[in-house]
């Protein structure tokens, strides 16, 4: 999750992908520009995570980010789509990112793909926004999609088989980074034009 007032010196986008850094400490990533990182399936269960991880070919994501202050070793990990609006040129290096399939997820993504900015360890979690990699404002949602409301939509597609039915945000909740299918994503994107069921 990007934290860019409070970053440090010589971490993420300050090194190349070769550099060498202590075994042990805490690395933040940053996709360089122009490369790609193929990922291979984690577990033998498909879902939207690990079909598309496996070819690569994900153009869509679903990015976690915390909106409330919370300290973590000593550092604000609060940042909400507000705060990405309000940086300069509304974009921000995404980093923070410690799981390594997560961390994957976010050296595959190419630019000006699009991704939902999804507010988590909040009251009501749910998706914010829309951004596009690496990571730009570029409009807050119509209405606020709530939690609540993906989980039924989830529940109803795994018994009619429609396209949230194997969504990566109840397949693999724990990731903060997740790609999306064209058809979650677009699913997901109508839901902003009707009524919250």
């Amino acid at each position: 999750m990007p934290n860019p007032r409070k970053r440090r010196a010589g971490t993420a986008g300050a090194a190349g992908p070769d550099s060498k850094r202590p075994a042990g400490k805490h690395t933040k990533t940053r996709k360089p520009t122009g490369t790609s990182t193929r990922v291979g399936d984690s577990s033998p269960e498909k879902t939207s995570a690990s079909k598309n991880c496996g070819n690569n070919q994900s153009s869509y994501w679903l990015m976690k980010s915390e909106p409330q202050s919370r300290i973590e070793k000593g550092v604000d990990v609060k940042f909400s789509i507000e705060d990405l609006k309000a940086e300069p040129k509304q974009t921000a290096c995404w980093d923070g990112v410690r799981n390594y399939q997560a961390r994957n997820f976010l050296r595959a993504m190419k630019l000006e793909q699009k991704a939902f900015f999804y507010h988590s360890n909040c009251k009501e979690p749910g998706i914010a926004g829309l951004v596009k990699v690496d990571v730009q404002f570029v409009r807050l949602m119509k209405r606020y999609i709530t939690l609540t409301e993906l989980k039924a939509n989830h529940q109803a597609h795994k018994a009619t088989g429609g396209p949230l039915k194997n969504m990566a945000l109840f397949t693999h909740p724990r990731l903060s980074v997740q790609p999306l299918t064209p058809e979650e994503f677009e699913f997901i994107l109508s839901l902003e034009e009707k009524e919250p069921s």
